[in-house]
């Protein structure tokens, strides 16, 4: 990854570098002719006025600079050919003339009804002078981009493979039997829904296996009825002792039955006890080796789904508010377990209601209960009830989504509640128990009342 970022800034870097160095170095070339059209200047307007050999010497001196003033029809002394110079004298406009050392400025000048020449040397070094310092420092400049593309994709990639391989590591474990292992989401979005749902998952699992395993053993514990009355009508037939008396053929074949029979049933009673005991065992362990039930701050979750979140209702331009969530609220619920809820709580927010829908979270603590509230101004639930039953949903979902969220809230003795929000739309109140103080089951639904009261409060004064 390192190597292919490199290789695509480097070349990046080249092709943007590489004609901002070129236009660099013709800027300096053009900066010396126009040095020397300068100085030729200089010295063409003293002839222009008629200036005498020393007012003419002074303005080539104040030029400075390897400058030849050549007399009309004189070519000696220059630095270009003596075509050149007459050539440059036929005419009228400057003459550049590139030479092996350099190049020569020929600038023909009236003077009475002639024309005299100015010629001004420009060396080579003073043409290409800070073209080398300019591209070294283009060159620092793309060895800085790659080196910082690198360290940055280094950085994202680095998270992004531990997520990854943390959550494959996860997986294998799960396929290995090691149903109790669970990661802590983190790297870029979809690897972090990718282990939410990846811990979802896993608690399904346990759950399943462990409703598996008890109806099993319920199964089996039922057929220890019918087996209980099998060895009782077992026992009441006659005795299967074949080694005292004299027994005829056809009562010992009848005894010997009686024997198969009960040792039949003792066995298959055998069995079922063993089947029964196992499972159990199985069962317990299963349950011992889930994780339990932690403790997280609730306002801690909200502020980090909400870090989560507000990108993407950045992207739709969604205003939102969160309340209450700047104090340490401690719920008795594992901390993916509340992330989970929440999120699928904002998940049915931004699904299920337009772009630029505003919406709501507010945290508070009352009688020993914490309201997770989430509000929204869109266009509500038609039908509640049917919202809140497993599976259901009129929005062609799972319908999962509110019973991940009862769960997490029955989990703590709590409850889940849906009403009108102050904002128009839907509102879905967690109400979860607070770690802190112990539950008032009678105070309970007052919250509730109190909550709804307060919105109908707030659309009131809204609607005045």
């Amino acid at each position: 990854m390192a190597w292919v970022t490199a290789a695509t800034t480097g070349v990046a870097a080249l092709a943007f570098l590489t004609p901002l160095g070129w236009e660099l170095r013709s800027d300096h070339r053009d900066n010396a002719i126009a040095t020397a059209e300068r100085r030729s200047a200089t010295v063409a307007g003293a002839l222009i006025a008629g200036s005498n050999r020393g007012g003419v010497n002074a303005a080539v001196q104040a030029a400075g600079g390897q400058l030849t003033v050549h007399a009309p029809n004189t070519t000696a002394g220059t630095r270009a050919t003596p075509a050149d110079v007459t050539r440059a004298a036929a005419g009228t406009e400057p003459l550049l003339v590139e030479t092996d050392d350099g190049l020569v400025h020929l600038r023909p000048v009236p003077v009475a009804k002639r024309t005299a020449v100015v010629e001004v040397f420009v060396p080579r070094s003073e043409l290409s002078a800070g073209t080398a310092r300019d591209l070294w420092t283009l060159l620092g400049i793309a060895l800085i981009l790659v080196a910082g593309s690198v360290i940055v994709v280094d950085r994202l990639a680095r998270g992004a493979v531990s997520s990854a391989r943390n959550l494959v590591q996860a997986a294998l474990r799960v396929g290995g039997g090691d149903l109790g292992v669970r990661i802590q989401p983190s790297g870029p979005r979809e690897l972090a829904e990718a282990g939410y749902a990846f811990n979802r998952m896993a608690d399904r699992l346990v759950t399943s296996r462990t409703s598996e395993r008890e109806m099993v053993a319920d199964l089996s514990h039922r057929l220890r009825t019918p087996l209980t009355a099998l060895r009782l009508d077992a026992e009441a037939l006659d005795p299967d002792d074949t080694q005292i008396g004299q027994f005829s053929a056809a009562e010992l074949d009848r005894r010997r039955g009686i024997r198969r029979i009960r040792v039949a049933i003792a066995t298959l009673e055998g069995e079922v006890d063993d089947l029964i005991t196992t499972t159990r065992k199985a069962v317990a362990k299963q349950v011992a080796s889930a994780p339990e039930v932690g403790m997280c701050d609730a306002a801690e979750v909200v502020r980090e789904r909400m870090s989560f979140w507000s990108a993407l209702a950045g992207d739709q331009n969604r205003q939102f508010q969160v309340v209450g969530a700047s104090t340490r609220v401690p719920v008795p619920v594992a901390r993916p377990e509340l992330a989970a809820a929440l999120d699928a709580v904002l998940g049915n927010v931004f699904r299920y209601t337009p772009q630029g829908t505003a919406f709501e979270i507010g945290l508070s603590r009352r009688d020993g209960w914490v309201a997770l509230r989430v509000d929204d101004a869109g266009p509500g639930i038609p039908d509640p009830e049917r919202a809140m039953r497993r599976g259901e949903s009129d929005q062609g979902s799972t319908g999962l989504g509110l019973d991940i969220a009862r769960r997490a809230a029955q989990s703590t003795g709590g409850s889940v509640s849906l009403d009108r929000a102050a904002l128009g739309g839907a509102s879905v109140v967690m109400l979860l128990a607070d770690a802190e103080a112990p539950p008032k089951q009678a105070s309970r639904f007052g919250l509730i009342g109190r909550l709804a009261r307060e919105r109908d409060t707030i659309r009131r004064r809204r609607s005045h």
